[in-house]
């Protein structure tokens, strides 16, 4: 039928930043997908960390329908009261004082590095510049964060980059300590590097940035787009840690798959962004912030969080049995549920491979670079999905090692 919505449409029509599946899901539900020819797969992606409390929850629908009949937009010469509200349950459960709201994770993180900026301009003088981040990081797609993320494949093409960001080893004390100076104003580490292949940060480290950045009078800056709301097991990645940030970035899971960002930080930093310094257009908009008011909700409660924490056991469990039949992976990690599992070296590359053959056995997977398969799924994510998620995989892994 030629009005059919076809997968080709996305070659004719769309840039081709994007390599989507062959695929198209229409219908969603919980942990399952339904794509045009009615074929179920269980969601162990969560739409890359974003759905974490599953597709089509009830709770967050009904939040965004009351709000729709309210107020959509208003711009940012007004406030809203979900925005209000939201930034007073973010605060009152974080070290924050003050929240700005945007819309992505790569927004926040822009927010996050001007405002260090900012503030080390204002109190210290232009010297204090210079922004050090970690190779295999991972920051967002404006030139400013693809510049300060670790990966230079995807910085490298849209030079002239912006200056005096340095990269060092990640979980290397004795680099960040040889290096940090006087004209450091920001340290910006995931607690958890997700894109770069799910590896945790060690305490130790993130101690040694906590006490060298005092040492320093630098900023502070967790990105936790990916480890925030839950995902780990607490609400922030860094409670575990012991170490407070001065700025923290969220985003993904904080609208279950409406799009909201946000910066936490401190009263004095905050001071640095007075009005017209930064801004947005529609960043804290009503319906985004009632979105992910139920989220955070939700998402806090000591039994949510100690589920995430349970099922995290499962998926390493079940993980450690399969690749005790194929051996398949190297290592597997992380925290909560988000989960890496390493590619033997006779495997390196061939992550995509794997993943492609766990879709067309019905189950969405996704990949932290080519070398490692991860997981981040709904954090509420059902015993049956995990059954049926994981027979599906051992499919795909009986095809893998025979292909």
């Amino acid at each position: 039928m030629p009005n059919t919505i076809q997968r080709s449409w996305f070659d004719q029509y769309m840039v081709p930043c994007f390599s989507p599946a062959k695929f198209i899901p229409v219908k969603a539900k919980g942990s399952r997908v339904w794509d045009q020819d009615g074929k179920e797969y269980v969601d162990f992606a969560g739409g890359i960390a974003v759905n974490s409390l599953g597709h089509a929850n009830d709770e967050l629908k009904n939040a965004l329908s009351q709000q729709m009949e309210n107020i959509w937009h208003i711009g940012n010469g007004y406030t809203n009261e979900p925005v209000l509200k939201l930034a007073k349950a973010l605060v009152e459960n974080t070290f924050a004082d003050k929240v700005f709201f945007c819309n992505s994770g790569a927004e926040a993180n822009e927010a996050a590095l001007k405002i260090a900026r900012k503030y080390a301009l204002d109190k210290y003088g232009s010297h204090k510049n210079e922004i050090i981040s970690f190779e295999n990081s991972f920051h967002g797609r404006t030139l400013f964060t693809v510049t300060v993320g670790g990966q230079p494949k995807y910085s490298q093409d849209f030079a002239p980059l912006p200056q005096e960001i340095s990269h060092l080893p990640f979980n290397d004390i004795d680099a960040i300590k040889s290096h940090i100076s006087d004209k450091t104003c920001a340290v910006i580490v995931e607690p958890i590097i997700g894109e770069g292949g799910v590896i945790p940060a060690d305490p130790a480290f993130l101690q040694a940035l906590r006490e060298l950045c005092d040492q320093h009078q630098a900023v502070l800056i967790f990105d936790e787009i990916q480890t925030g709301i839950g995902r780990t097991g607490y609400l922030y990645a860094y409670e575990e840690t012991g170490v407070k940030p001065d700025i923290l970035t969220s985003a993904k899971g904080l609208g279950g798959g409406f799009p909201v960002g946000v910066m936490l930080t401190t009263n004095n930093i905050a001071d640095a962004f007075q009005p017209g310094t930064h801004g947005t257009t529609f960043g804290g908009n009503p319906l985004a912030a009632a979105v992910a008011n139920k989220v955070v909700e939700l998402v806090n409660q000591p039994e949510f969080l100690a589920g995430v924490k349970e099922r995290h056991q499962e998926y390493i469990r079940r993980m450690t049995e399969l690749n005790q039949r194929y051996q398949v992976f190297s290592e597997i990690r992380g925290k909560g549920l988000l989960l890496g599992a390493e590619l033997l070296e006779k495997y390196q590359g061939k992550a995509k491979t794997l993943t492609n053959l766990a879709a067309e056995e019905g189950l969405i997977a996704l990949i932290a670079g080519p070398n490692v398969l991860r997981f981040a799924p709904a954090l509420n994510i059902g015993q049956q999905d995990i059954d049926d998620g994981f027979m599906r995989l051992e499919n795909a892994l009986k095809r893998f090692v025979q292909e």
